[in-house]
């Protein structure tokens, strides 16, 4: 091979350049230009690459702008500061030690409902069972998914005065007590503190089972408090899910769980109203702690669960719920199956959940529905309901959200 320096040495690394090689973009305009002015150019290049570390602030790539904000909360309390770019309203409010209000973090449980009365966001997606339609059109949003766009001024029910004090979730570790197949994907996991006392926690509440690296997998009680020191979960398979995997492949009694709660307010109400129960698979979980809970505390408000699975083979407690209409007057179940199998002898109701319920009740207004299970079937079945007469404001959820966000969405 050869060059303009002669014949090339493929054998041979190069350990020196030439200073000229640098400039041979500019060796065209020396036949252009002036030599000062090609000088000129070089030079100032040269300082412009030097100076750019300490360029202005605002021209900088990665400028981090920050959103000032103010919270209005209960008893006159009001409290100020800033975000960060991208950060939430929530995460920045807890990282000046607010004690604002939030459970979920991830737009599901609504606790940490706000009203803006100035400025603009961003807002990550959330479960509608958390932040209705008619409550965003009166300028409400979630504080864990509400990304300020400049300046913003929100409203709270909560005092916030007190920075520091903000809520912490405290952690526990337990055993591994026993481990039961329910169905071919649904685990029974019993869990028994390391404190050996009884977790004081409301049926329908959950608890986040915390990873190695501090990832978090929520899962719901399933059996009502005070009956012991165990806590009963409901472990459903995901395929390729980091936890259910080792829960179904790796995990054995002995073994060792940290978990936090407990969290949540899906709780049972204190009303007359009569009760609609929607679960959606493994959301009969939490619904089985309230309905026990009930029993035990002698209720008697008529409560009514529509079970929604695909095949007859994941209903995997019906019998226990038949036992429960057998021996309460007040309470009935209803399973429906979206995908019955050929062959399986199924004769009761199908298609989805909550279409079962919209044929069966004409009107909702004067019932309490309390929804648990996937996103998508909340989505659908909050609106449906509130459409067929339901006050938005006795329809609560539960919904599954998946771990990774989406992008987020633009507000007013």
């Amino acid at each position: 091979m050869h060059s303009q320096g002669g014949v090339s040495d493929l054998a041979r690394a190069v350990a020196r350049i030439e200073p000229d090689w640098f400039y041979m973009a500019v060796f065209p305009l020396m036949t252009q230009w002036p030599m000062a002015w090609v000088w000129a150019l070089v030079v100032g290049g040269s300082v412009l690459l030097a100076l750019l570390p300490w360029w202005p602030p605002r021209f900088r790539r990665g400028e981090r702008r920050m959103a000032g904000l103010v919270i209005h909360g209960g008893q006159g309390t009001s409290a100020q500061f800033q975000a960060r770019e991208g950060e939430t309203i929530l995460d920045a409010g807890l990282r000046e030690g607010l004690p604002l209000s939030f459970e979920c973090r991830n737009g599901a449980c609504g606790l940490c409902i706000c009203t803006v009365q100035q400025g603009a966001y961003d807002h990550r997606p959330y479960s509608p069972g958390a932040l209705t339609d008619a409550q965003k059109a009166r300028g409400m949003a979630l504080m864990c998914c509400a990304v300020p766009r400049g300046d913003m001024v929100v409203e709270v029910e909560d005092a916030v005065a007190g920075a520091g004090t903000a809520r912490t979730v405290r952690e526990y570790t337990a055993v591994v007590e026993r481990l039961e197949p329910l169905a071919q994907d649904v685990m029974l996991l019993v869990l028994r503190p390391s404190e050996g006392a009884a977790l004081d926690f409301e049926a329908g509440q959950y608890i986040n089972i915390v990873l190695d690296d501090g990832q978090r997998r929520a899962f719901s009680f399933a059996n009502r408090p005070g009956a012991d020191a165990l806590i009963e979960l409901h472990v459903r398979l995901v395929p390729g899910g980091r936890f259910t995997t080792h829960v179904f492949q790796g995990m054995k009694p002995g073994d060792v769980v940290r978990f936090e709660g407990p969290l949540g307010q899906f709780t049972l109400r204190d009303s007359r109203q009569p009760i609609l129960f929607v679960a959606g698979a493994t959301g009969f979980a939490p619904v089985k702690s309230i309905v026990e809970d009930a029993f035990a505390r002698g209720v008697q408000r008529p409560m009514r669960l529509y079970w929604g699975v695909r095949r007859r083979e994941d209903l995997y407690m019906l019998e226990r719920c038949e036992q429960w209409q057998r021996e309460h007057a007040n309470f009935t179940v209803v399973p429906v199956l979206s995908e019955p199998a050929e062959g399986d002898g199924w004769t009761g109701r199908t298609g989805l959940v909550h279409e079962a319920i919209l044929a069966d009740f004409t009107d909702l207004s004067g019932y309490e529905v309390y929804l648990c299970g996937s996103v998508r079937m909340v989505e659908a079945a909050a609106p449906a309901f509130i459409a067929q007469g339901l006050d938005e404001s006795v329809c609560f959820s539960d919904a599954f959200l998946p771990a990774s966000r989406l992008p987020a969405q633009p507000a007013s």
